[in-house]
């Protein structure tokens, strides 16, 4: 079974100036997370602006993201959706061309009852079955937020192997936490907040799933890998700033601050505000972060 920890990069998808997926560019920036330390490299998730991309762009990002990884390190496809059907061909399609697993998003704006989410993932992971699942639950964008009680029921199937957990509710997730180890069950919380990073591999998570990763790899692999205070200090407000404007805008304004060039976004996504650059551009400069 897939052992995911520490730092997996919420990979951003780059676009050309005609807003179409650069893949020139998708492998400079997988070869610039090998370099650096990235742990995992989770590919149309949120921060890949995946609610933007159609099926087959799907497809083609996914398999070439594999590939060109070749092995190297493991591969999360980004395969909800809140249409069954469509995360079961997605899902597959990942198995098909060897991913390493798949996050799953909570089903939403239908907002399925418990029932029919624990049914939604079931079927899910019936169809894909050794495939790992990663669950993903992200209540602000959503409208959908799984209680610990339902996680609890959905981890004794036998592929969901984890937790992506962006509730901000650190109760919840350390009750979350507790409850695992009380139970001694083999369930991985990765927390999709950089800025919980630490508190919740403290209470005995297994890493981050992150977006401040895309820029400052190395050093979100190292407070993963050495619970470092120090560094979780120093980046703190970066993190933060990075979510003052609807995620992704903020970090590919740091990406091409940083000469990455990684393109626009994609309605009805768009340009933050001057101000949010220059605050942004003085975080970057005062860190004296670099891109090598």
């Amino acid at each position: 079974m897939l052992n995911l920890r520490g730092s997996g990069v919420a990979l951003i998808t780059p676009f050309t100036k005609d807003n179409e997926i650069n893949y020139e560019k998708v492998s400079e920036l997988i070869e610039f997370h090998i370099r650096n330390n990235t742990d995992f490299i989770v590919v149309c998730g949120t921060t890949g602006e995946s609610a933007t991309l159609s099926i087959d762009e799907k497809k083609e990002l996914i398999r070439f993201v594999v590939e060109k990884v070749n092995g190297r390190l493991p591969v999360i496809a980004g395969t909800g959706s809140n249409n069954t059907s469509v995360c079961i061909e997605l899902s597959k399609y990942a198995k098909e061309v060897k991913a390493d697993g798949v996050l799953v998003v909570t089903p939403y704006y239908n907002k399925g009852n418990k029932e029919g989410i624990y049914n939604h993932y079931l079927k899910i992971a019936s169809s894909i079955y050794p495939l790992p699942i990663i669950l993903y639950n992200v209540p602000s964008r959503t409208g959908v937020n799984l209680s610990n009680e339902q996680i609890l029921k959905l981890s004794s199937i036998e592929n969901i192997i984890g937790i992506k957990e962006a509730d901000t509710d650190i109760v919840k997730i350390s009750n979350l936490l507790f409850d695992i180890k009380r139970l001694n069950l083999n369930f991985k919380v990765f927390s999709g907040n950089d800025n919980l990073t630490l508190p919740i591999l403290n209470l005995g998570g297994s890493g981050v799933i992150s977006v401040c990763a895309n820029i400052i790899p190395n050093e979100t692999h190292r407070i993963c890998e050495e619970k470092n205070l120090e560094l979780y200090s120093k980046y703190f407000n970066l993190m933060n700033l990075l979510f003052v404007d609807t995620n992704p805008i903020m970090i590919k304004e740091a990406m091409n601050i940083l000469n990455m060039d990684v393109g626009k976004l994609r309605l009805p996504l768009f340009n933050t505000s001057d101000n949010n650059i220059e605050k942004i551009r003085t975080e970057i400069e005062k860190l004296n972060i670099s891109i090598s």
